[in-house]
């Protein structure tokens, strides 16, 4: 009789290969054939592992979304200053194109799946959360829309983007404070 191969990270490799071929082939090119190859995984642990590609999909961009609310807050904590903090986070720490696409391959799939929008909702609640840490609950909520904004035009505009304009709008949501 075979024995098997013991593996206790494998399912954790798996979700880190779904989202390396979300951010190369996008939602619609991600496969679980593609995902079992490169997490170097029999085909059939997929299946073991997760109820269909849905399951999966919603697996990976859990993690994505919590990967990139933890950065967020350690981000902001370790910044005496909640402007230049935000300002930094925008300009600065929000520019890596893999990272990029895949806010936007989850965004589009949310648009259309209420699983993924309940996943959606509850990364923008977080991302509230942390604002609210330091400002009152309206600015917070502004703050998180042009941070979303400003990532939705970094991800599809076709110029750099203007350093300014970061500046600028955060100065005036946060004018009063």
């Amino acid at each position: 009789m075979p024995t098997r191969r013991h593996d206790p990270d494998r399912r954790s490799r798996i979700i880190d290969a779904c989202l390396d071929v979300i951010a190369a082939h996008g939602v619609s090119g991600t496969s679980h054939r593609k995902v079992a190859a490169l997490a170097d995984v029999p085909l059939g642990s997929m299946t073991y592992h997760f109820d269909g590609l849905d399951d999966l999909l919603l697996a990976a961009f859990t993690r994505f979304a919590e990967q990139q609310s933890t950065r967020y807050a350690e981000h902001l904590a370790d910044s005496d200053d909640v402007r230049s903090a935000v300002v930094d986070l925008i300009r600065d720490n929000l520019t890596d194109q893999r990272d990029l696409i895949l806010a936007q391959e989850l965004y589009t799939l949310a648009a259309r799946e209420p699983s993924f929008r309940v996943l959606t909702n509850a990364w923008m609640s977080r991302s509230r959360a942390t604002l609210e840490r330091y400002l009152d609950p309206l600015t917070a909520r502004m703050l998180d829309a042009v941070i979303e904004g400003v990532t939705l035009h970094r991800a599809l505009d076709t110029e750099e983007p203007d350093p300014r304009l970061v500046e600028e709008a955060v100065r005036r949501i946060t004018a009063t404070l």
